[in-house]
């Protein structure tokens, strides 16, 4: 099997999870198919630090290293990026790169970096939800869409903050190497979960705007301590003790969403939680989180996550799976 070249780029202030994450899925694939070679680039070889302080040191610069060669591209973000992508000669290697380059992809506000350069012109791309507006704001040309963990359209490839940079490495290797080979990468690094691209970086209950009054606090905290119990207009706006035209009113103001929309988020969620962490059957998830069937549950999966639910435990169960013991390698007691 040829050695595909993954280079890394990197820059005064970059995110150091953004690197060594991907790095270390790659050299763990590496390591069983030899199917990996990595290097680190940045604008000049040399000590880079990173935005918590660590040193790294770059073995090559963009003037030294040729930009041609390289199978997958990656850029990493950080709070630095706003001034790397400043740096013509590191935005035009970025370019040239990525012009003969199998993929591009990028970690974070690396999307910054890959949108100076051109690359993103029309193209769906994330990155971390903190720089949504200004990636939107600064490169209109791009469809930014921040709730995915990480987006792929083409060859070029995205994702969200820090961590997701590792769910973005394994989905290369499984697109590479197939789905056994990103599951034994997962197994080592001891990941719990392998993320597929569709699932939100968001947590409803963390992330969703928060209600401002009493009464609809109160509706929030019944739907989240029981999702599959009956959380109608009606039996909403008798918890919140207002009138289901009221509430409804209320609801959409404060939380931006409808009460069916915001209860069918969290059924989601809950369903999501029990399919990766349990065996229980699909239809009993489905009853027991308040979708009643089967049919109704795998309809909403596909509505907000993109995947049927069977796919879905499928993705998070194999990663969770042990590896096969071998007669062979048991210990025997003495």
């Amino acid at each position: 099997m040829n050695q595909r070249r993954i280079v890394f780029v990197v820059f005064d202030g970059f995110q150091p999870l953004d690197l060594v994450g991907p790095h270390e899925v790659f050299q763990h694939a590496a390591a069983r198919s030899g199917a990996y070679e990595c290097a680190v680039v940045s604008a000049r070889a040399g000590a880079v630090r990173s935005s918590s302080g660590l040193l790294l040191h770059t073995g090559h610069g963009v003037g030294e290293l040729d930009p041609t060669g390289t199978d997958t591209l990656v850029v990493v973000g950080g709070e630095g990026v706003d001034r790397a992508r400043d740096d013509a000669a590191l935005v035009g290697w970025i370019a040239a790169a990525a012009a003969g380059a199998r993929r591009v992809t990028s970690v974070c506000s690396g999307a910054f970096l890959l949108a100076a350069a051109g690359l993103l012109d029309g193209r769906r791309a994330t990155t971390h939800w903190a720089r949504e507006h200004q990636l939107a704001r600064e490169y209109p040309a791009v469809h930014v869409d921040c709730d995915p963990v990480f987006v792929r359209d083409g060859d070029v490839w995205t994702s969200a903050g820090v961590t997701a940079g590792m769910d973005l490495a394994l989905a290369l290797v499984e697109d590479d190497l197939g789905r056994d080979a990103a599951h034994a990468a997962a197994r080592e690094l001891v990941l719990f979960l392998r993320r597929p691209g569709n699932q939100s970086q968001f947590s409803l209950a963390l992330w969703s705007r928060q209600p401002a009054t009493e009464p609809l606090r109160a509706a929030l905290a019944a739907v989240h301590a029981d999702p599959g119990a009956r959380h109608g207009i009606a039996e909403l706006a008798a918890v919140a003790g207002l009138s289901p035209r009221h509430l409804q009113r209320r609801f959409t103001a404060e939380l931006g969403v409808p009460p069916g929309t915001y209860v069918e988020r969290v059924r989601v969620e809950a369903a999501q939680r029990a399919l990766a962490e349990g065996d229980e059957p699909v239809e009993a998830i489905a009853r027991r989180h308040g979708f009643g069937t089967a049919e109704t549950l795998r309809r909403a999966f596909h509505r907000r996550i993109g995947v049927a639910p069977s796919e879905y435990r499928e993705r998070f169960r194999s990663t969770l799976a042990p590896e096969p013991v071998h007669p062979a390698n048991e210990r025997t007691s003495a």
